[in-house]
């Protein structure tokens, strides 16, 4: 297989503003204007693209057991499921630390491999752990799997360089859509085994999806050193302390916190609200997921000929409708109809934030693109955790509550992402 390195070792040029024609000579011009050859992007990155998959499957999992494990039931144990997306966000956190160490001393395949293989592990450990076993069981087990999915995330970073340097809204925006394919995943998985298996039968069947990909890994080429052209880590950290870098960032931290709190916690309203079955209640999941891909999809080709203003304007609307008719409804008809407008109001935030960041930040550091990613996956397990403490005492129609905090923030956020944008001229 092609190693997965960059084919050129020259800071990657500036592209033009998705709206211009972008052409295989312009790119080439630009290329040699800047000292390099022209630069394609790498099968192996490509391979590696497709490991945000596995990352998305890892990182749904939760909300789609939750029901398996019997949360829906009486009485509820809110604070347990909090203290599992915790602990979820405590392991992303802690694999930071030792991500630095491994892709600092091993620049082969190493890495991925590990951080699948201790993934499946742990979800081999989850299955032998489900209930009528202690949660805090369950709580160990999930920090394990948020370590493995930040190694994961780290090391999938390091090895899609050339892609980025080739071309990095699409490579953002292609890694988006694998994720939200991981996600899609894991809800059908266990929605079509739901009354057919046992939940540590379950579990077992999906530790399959991160073996899979570490054999693969383990039988590719796939070169993470650092490419020579790209700057440095002390300037990779001054540019995650601009304050560019600080608006991305919490950006995505609320919208991930969005679009997890309903993705972490919607089987469990339903259920309990709605009075919907639990395979019900995860089909309509499966169906979020989907509209939140299709969506993503469809706002890539509509993004270069609508203003952005007005396209975040309605966005925010559409969102905050569906948020009111999923708090209302009674019936399934309306909880997919709810899902449909809020999937259809979070959609053309990433991909807006995905342009943003390919024209603000045009080369690649590893190291800061996942430290934006990390703060961006915490608020999406913050969000869903401090709902389960907030549930315990309010119930769980507080759902609603933290996606309209965050749709509020995301609106006055973006906004200040442009201005800076103008004022820095970057």
């Amino acid at each position: 297989m092609a190693p997965c390195r960059p084919v050129s070792e020259a800071p990657a040029p500036v592209l033009p503003h998705p709206r211009t024609s972008v052409t295989i000579d312009s790119v080439t011009s630009a290329a040699t204007t800047a000292g390099a050859n022209p630069r394609f992007p790498s099968p192996a990155g490509g391979r590696a693209l497709a490991g945000f998959l596995l990352s998305g499957f890892l990182l749904a999992l939760l909300g789609a057991i939750l029901p398996a494990w019997g949360y829906h039931r009486d009485p509820p144990d809110f604070v347990a499921v909090g203290n599992y997306f915790l602990s979820l966000a405590l392991g992303i956190v802690s694999a930071a630390v030792l991500a630095r160490r491994l892709l600092a001393r091993f620049r082969s395949v190493f890495p991925l491999v590990f951080s699948c293989s201790l993934a499946c592990m742990s979800l081999a450990y989850l299955a032998m752990v489900s209930p009528p076993a202690s949660a805090w069981w369950r709580v160990a087990g999930l920090f394990v799997l948020g370590i493995g999915a930040g190694l994961l995330n780290m090391a999938l970073f390091q090895a899609i360089s050339g892609n980025y340097q080739f071309d990095a809204t699409g490579t953002v925006i292609r890694g988006g859509i694998w994720y939200g394919l991981g996600c899609l995943t894991a809800t059908l998985l266990v929605a079509g085994t739901f009354y057919a298996y046992t939940v540590p039968v379950i579990l077992a069947v999906m530790a399959a999806v991160p073996a899979v990909f570490a054999v693969v890994y383990a039988r590719s080429s796939c070169d993470l050193r650092p490419p020579p052209g790209q700057p440095g880590l002390r300037q990779a950290l001054k540019d995650f302390r601009s304050p560019g870098a600080i608006l991305f960032a919490l950006v995505l931290f609320f919208q991930f916190g969005n679009e997890w709190s309903i993705a972490g916690w919607l089987p469990l309203f339903l259920i309990r609200r709605v009075g919907l079955s639990p395979k019900a209640a995860l089909m309509i999941l499966a169906i979020y997921w989907f509209f939140l891909l299709a969506g993503r999809l469809a706002a890539v080709a509509v993004l270069p000929h609508v203003r952005h203003g007005r396209l975040l304007l309605g966005s925010v609307a559409c969102a905050m409708f569906g948020c009111l008719i999923l708090y209302s409804t009674q019936s399934g008809f309306g909880a997919a109809s709810g899902v449909f407008f809020v999937g259809a109001g979070f959609v053309s935030i990433y991909p807006l934030v995905a342009e943003a960041i390919g024209r603000r930040f045009p080369y690649y550091h590893p190291g800061f693109f996942s430290g934006i990613f990390s703060v961006a996956v915490l608020g999406g397990l913050l969000a869903p955790a401090t709902l389960g403490y907030i549930a315990q005492a309010w119930g769980v129609g507080v759902l609603i509550g933290i996606p309209l905090f965050g749709i509020s923030m995301v609106m006055m956020l973006l906004p200040l992402i442009w201005l800076e944008s103008k004022v820095t001229g970057r």
